[in-house]
């Protein structure tokens, strides 16, 4: 963990994704906490991984707790089980996925993250986009504070966290942080 001041001379707490040096508050201000960060990458023609985005994983912990209860009982596994993440990707609970695009424009991404939402959606250096499961499974996708969309879907809020919490996550120490995280709620 590292910290940053603010002009108001507050201390927020961060923690820096290694690989691309790019830091994620360890709570936001609706009370989620910074569960795993972790970095997508992508191979492209056999070549090494070209790094993609830094991401922090947020969740609602006390909620996470509940649902870990009721699925599992009070005692915890000796380590994560595929059960344990098969009861957050199906539950409604309050999760983010934020992502930095590691100080670089990149309309490409922009194009393929958001396809139709609209066209004057630029990713500048530091460009922050949030996307989050609401209840309700409402999956809400911010770029830079500002809402692009709202779709209620549980198959979507489902298959889009299976993407950083399923068999193959874009990053498996990520998952894996993410587990020993829900290990700590029992």
């Amino acid at each position: 963990m590292a910290s940053t001041g603010s002009t108001s001379k507050e201390t927020v707490a961060v923690q820096i994704e290694p690989k691309t040096g790019i830091s994620f508050p360890v709570t936001l201000d609706d009370g989620m906490e910074l569960v795993a960060v972790g970095l997508r990458k992508k191979s492209i023609l056999g070549l090494g991984g070209i790094k993609v985005y830094g991401f922090g994983i947020f969740a609602d912990n006390e909620k996470l707790k509940e649902v870990l209860r009721l699925k599992m009982g009070s005692k915890a596994p000796s380590k994560p089980t595929k059960e344990m993440y098969e009861a957050v990707l199906e539950s409604d609970v309050g999760m983010m996925v934020r992502k930095l695009n590691g100080g670089q424009s990149d309309q490409k991404l922009t194009a393929k993250v958001f396809a139709d939402a609209s066209d004057n959606i630029k990713l500048t250096s530091g460009s922050i986009i949030e996307i989050t499961r609401l209840p309700g499974y409402i999956l809400q996708t911010k770029v830079k504070d500002e809402v692009v969309s709202k779709v209620e879907s549980e198959l979507l809020c489902k298959g889009y966290f299976h993407m950083y919490l399923g068999d193959e996550a874009f990053d498996v120490d990520a998952k894996e942080r993410f587990g020993q995280s829900l290990l700590s709620l029992f």
